[in-house]
């Protein structure tokens, strides 16, 4: 019987500049490139065994058929998605982001459940988070 559970794929990211976003999130976070397509209208990034895709806030192909992508308005606001990249070094991949651009929302420190983790806004606005590896035995934030 073939395997029904799903492989996430991609994780879409939508943004002002595609170019830009890629080359960002390469020096920020430190991700290697996979693909730029020559009309940036798509660009990927090697994440492990998804893929983190970026593709332009409106298109034609679609703003009609699934509705328009809204973002945050303002520093009190969040698209309601996170990106979390988990560092071995969260306190130099922190400094790493801010040093290439990302703006700091709050420096790395220990949570309740063991896990240190700082929070950065991409140069669209969107939060991304930056923890430490989590301990699957540790108990769960909620």
């Amino acid at each position: 019987m073939a395997n029904l559970s799903p492989i996430l794929g991609y994780t879409v990211v939508y943004v002002k500049d595609v170019a830009k976003s890629v080359d960002f999130y390469a020096k920020a976070f430190g991700y290697k490139v996979r693909r730029l397509d020559n009309s940036h209208r798509w660009g990927e990034l090697e994440s492990g065994q998804t893929t983190i895709a970026f593709t332009p806030m409106h298109q034609r192909e679609t703003d009609r058929i699934t509705g328009y992508v809204q973002t945050p308005t303002g520093n009190t606001e969040r698209a309601p998605v996170e990106l979390c990249f988990d560092y071995g070094d969260v306190d130099g991949a922190y400094k790493r982001a801010v040093e290439n651009g990302a703006v700091g929302v709050s420096a790395p420190e220990v949570k309740e459940w063991g896990q240190k983790v700082g929070y950065v806004r991409d140069i669209d606005g969107m939060v991304v988070r930056m923890g430490s590896h989590v301990n699957p035995t540790s108990p769960s934030p909620r």
